[in-house]
């Protein structure tokens, strides 16, 4: 399995990594790292975790503390800033299958982040904040944070050719 290289959508969500991270952080779907590392100028207590053992191996070896987990099924601790890059965009059936796991977020493209919804309040201090970056294809993600009690604003949304990438900050209620 490839790991996810950095491109428009990790760059916009790198920015307020490094504006929001601080004290624990958990980089959720690391990939190449790059959130992680950004999250490291600020704070020395991250943790990445990647559903793909080749990404936490790589991250790993470049010094982050990481570990293999689907999501939240290996984390058990709660943080400050909770970082996430999801797979956001609807499956494409004609997709290699390395390629639909770094972007199909679910038949619907949203279903990897409503999983992600649903757990990261369990994970999540009292003032803590989730940096969420997620596509104008990935369907209606403003109406999953108010299903599962969050409160949110977006913080930027970037026109591509073909979609829009928003970045949100949310919270609890």
């Amino acid at each position: 399995m490839k790991i996810y290289q950095p491109a428009e959508d990790s760059y916009l969500l790198e920015k307020y990594v490094k504006k929001y991270a601080c004290r624990k952080v958990l980089d959720v779907g690391t990939g190449s790292g790059i959130l992680a590392r950004a999250a490291l100028e600020k704070t020395s207590d991250v943790l990445a975790v990647d559903v793909n053992k080749k990404a936490v191996e790589h991250v790993k070896s470049l010094g982050i503390n990481a570990k293999v987990s689907d999501l939240f099924s290996n984390v058990n601790e709660k943080f400050d800033l909770i970082v996430f890059n999801p797979p956001y965009l609807p499956a494409d059936e004609k997709e290699d299958e390395d390629v639909a796991l770094q972007v199909a977020g679910g038949k619907k493209g949203h279903e990897v982040i409503e999983r992600f919804l649903k757990d990261a309040k369990k994970h999540l201090n009292k003032d803590g904040k989730i940096l969420l970056l997620f596509s104008s294809l990935s369907g209606d993600i403003e109406e999953l944070m108010k299903k599962y009690g969050y409160k949110f604003k977006k913080l930027e949304e970037q026109s591509l050719f073909f979609e829009k990438l928003y970045v949100y900050a949310i919270k609890l209620r």
